[in-house]
């Protein structure tokens, strides 16, 4: 006969630990709405189920190096009015495309909000358990190449494959080195309809020969990225730059503000303007 003193006991050398914490009370509850023994061991395994997914998810987030505050909901679609919001909403929010370890490669020139949308992308697969690694394209070339001088590259290829998506951003930033160059094109095709890739890139691909040393290995690299690829041209003024033309004009507003004074002579009116405009953007 089993007691139910040995209960916590069994469930913590099982590591049930939201079973551990909940059969009590959902024993409570059982009894109360007259459940069965199978009711009661499935509100037990819900929990258990729900507890593990939202640890997981906590896991791949803190695994993931995103940018922190970059989701779609941040994201002023507004000032990108020829991007298709809805495309990157389900880019976000169905994994199906990383099943098929398909890409996403994002263009467009600096501060128009790429590595925002990458990264939006990103978290929206982190919430559907799916593990992700954010680089900054160039710090992800150098550990590779590293790796490669001290004869573990394949090793370190392979470690990265625990990561379904990777997010190579500013990926027109590296240096035009063999050393360098040769690398990202192992990590190309070492995911080549095995895991999937995010790119942002301020070049198009008719400048990539700036990118690798030859147009065979160019053409190689982009003809494995595009084969199974979602291409999105991200085409705006610079997004960070009216952020920055919009401070300058609210401190501009705020200094330029009239200001009321309370007399108790007879009214005198008095005006003062004080002009500010931005400086010209370099």
């Amino acid at each position: 006969m089993v007691h139910t003193a040995t209960i916590p006991l069994m469930l913590k050398q099982l590591r049930l630990t939201s079973m551990a914490r909940h059969w009590q009370d959902l024993l409570g509850k059982a009894e109360r709405n007259g459940w069965n023994s199978g009711q009661y061991l499935a509100a037990l395994c819900e929990h258990e189920l729900a507890d593990r997914c939202s640890r997981r998810i906590a896991r791949y987030r803190k695994e993931s190096h995103l940018p922190v505050g970059k989701t779609l909901a941040s994201f002023a679609f507004s000032e990108v009015p020829d991007l298709l919001s809805g495309q990157i909403q389900a880019l976000a929010g169905s994994s199906d495309w990383t099943v098929q370890a398909r890409n996403v490669l994002l263009f467009g020139p600096s501060g128009v909000g790429k590595t925002h949308l990458a990264a939006a992308i990103g978290h929206g697969l982190t919430e559907q358990s799916v593990p992700v690694r954010y680089f900054v394209t160039t710090a992800l070339v150098q550990h590779l190449q590293l790796a490669r001088t001290q004869l573990r590259l394949e090793d370190a290829l392979h470690k990265l494959d625990r990561y379904r998506t990777l997010i190579l951003d500013d990926f027109g930033y590296v240096k035009k080195s063999e050393q360098e160059t040769q690398v990202l094109f192992e990590l190309i095709a070492h995911r080549y309809e095995t895991g999937s890739l995010i790119i942002t890139s301020n070049q198009p691909f008719a400048e990539w020969d700036r990118i690798f040393p030859d147009q065979m290995m160019t053409v190689a690299a982009v003809d494995r990225l595009v084969h199974h690829a979602t291409i999105i041209e991200v085409s705006s003024d610079s997004y960070r730059r009216k952020e920055a033309l919009g401070r300058i004009a609210g401190v501009a507003a705020t200094m330029t503000a009239p200001t009321a004074t309370t007399r108790t002579s007879p009214p005198h009116t008095r005006s003062a303007d004080i002009g500010l405009e931005p400086a010209p953007s370099g």
